[in-house]
């Protein structure tokens, strides 16, 4: 198809025309099984009653009107981000890599008005994915996504995934902040033990730096608990979230306490559409749901069901699935084959599955899931590891990582 938008993404041959919670129609009438939910947005599926009222409720009163006024809706929004973390500021934005701009910039503000200005520099960790600006890109390190763009935006020092003695030989004079995921979505679903984060906050309190976590993809339910941090019960300074917490509509924010957004202050940073009316009262809309009784206690029951569903699979297909990894409905299966093509097989059997790195292949069902459709998805998963096992030729170019 001669298009014109920017062909910077490989996108398969698929339209979709409308959604009916887990379930996505297509432009010909075929049904499928999401199990990607926009990667990891569509927290509360397609078409949610609750979210389509809080849309039509809003825009017909009003869309936007910037952040020189009061907005009654984002400041609602804010208090009980902050009634539910560990935080006492929030920043509203459009976009998780939006997000990771106010973060850094948060951060650096804080030592220097802390009386360190020298320390500007943050260790990130190898795999990780912060968003596409050329801060995030920086941050992440990945040359497939730094080619071409260089040079590269200064003040990032990578360290290996989960590797404690890099990360503290890492810390230096210039060294102001630690960036991490709790659990890397796009890296490839790779966890971060418990015992690992619980040093690295160790490691901020004795050196004097700020701990960020990037929450866009494991945020709002998505690994269990409202945040992936409290699982582990090892608290940030700053986070980021995104993706989840508009359920499709663009919504971003980060979030700090008050000590570390103490340099944030009038004039310092800024967003034209961020935090505005429509867009927070879709946020509150998402928050009324997921915070519901029983709520993210129903979510997680669904992603231990799916999970051991997909080690039964790896049990039977040794060949073909080498691991399942991940937490909460963030899951991930490594596969020997080429994950271009597991993904292309699962479309074949009419269920959504997201590419990442590592070859591994996200399973990220909306958060509103139910058993039905848990035991639906590993039937077609199944089918779809099938098709390796009988030797059936599958097409490679179905789409690339995205966040």
């Amino acid at each position: 198809m001669n298009s014109s938008l920017l062909p910077t993404y490989a996108r398969a041959d698929l339209a979709f025309d409308r959604g009916e919670g887990a379930w996505l129609i297509s432009t010909k009438g075929e049904r499928f099984l999401d199990f990607g939910s926009g990667i990891a947005v569509n927290g509360l599926g397609h078409a949610h009653p609750h979210l389509v009222d809080a849309l039509l409720s809003q825009g017909r009163k009003l869309w936007h009107t910037s952040n020189l006024y009061q907005i009654p809706q984002a400041e609602r929004l804010a208090s009980r981000l902050v009634e539910a973390t560990f935080a006492d500021l929030v920043f509203f934005t459009n976009s998780g890599t939006e997000a990771l701009e106010g973060a850094v910039k948060t951060a650096r503000k804080y030592q220097y008005v802390s009386g360190h200005p020298e320390k500007n520099r943050i260790i990130t960790i190898e795999g990780a994915f912060h968003g596409r600006t050329l801060a995030a890109i920086a941050a992440g390190g990945n040359p497939k996504y730094l080619e071409g763009f260089e040079p590269r935006l200064e003040g990032f020092d990578r360290v290996p995934f989960n590797d404690l003695d890099a990360m503290k030989a890492a810390i230096g004079p210039a060294t102001g902040a630690i960036l991490l995921e709790p659990i890397q979505g796009e890296g490839g679903v790779r966890v971060l033990p418990q015992s690992y984060l619980e040093a690295v906050r160790r490691l901020c309190d004795e050196n004097g730096l700020l701990l960020i976590y990037d929450e866009v993809q494991t945020g709002v339910g998505r690994t269990g608990p409202l945040f992936a941090y409290q699982r582990a019960g090892v608290a940030p300074d700053i986070m980021m979230i995104a993706k989840g917490i508009g359920g499709g509509f663009p919504l971003g924010a980060f979030l700090a306490t008050r000590a570390a957004g103490a340099g944030m202050t009038l004039g310092s940073h800024g967003s034209t559409y961020g935090g505005n009316p429509l867009g927070t009262a879709i946020g509150n809309a998402v928050l009324d749901v997921i915070l519901g009784d029983g709520f993210l206690a129903r979510s997680a029951r669904m992603g231990a069901l799916l999970k051991d569903g997909l080690q039964k699979l790896q049990g039977r297909y040794p060949d073909v699935v080498a691991e399942i990894r991940g937490e909460g409905l963030l899951l991930g299966i490594k596969t020997h084959v080429p994950v271009a093509e597991f993904v292309a097989a699962a479309i074949r059997e009419k269920i959504i599955v997201i590419p990442a790195s590592d070859n591994v292949a996200r399973i990220l069902p909306p958060l509103i899931i139910n058993e039905g459709e848990v035991a639906e998805g590993l039937h077609r998963l199944e089918a779809a590891l099938g098709r390796f096992v009988r030797g059936e030729p599958m097409e490679k170019r179905v789409g690339g990582t995205a966040g």
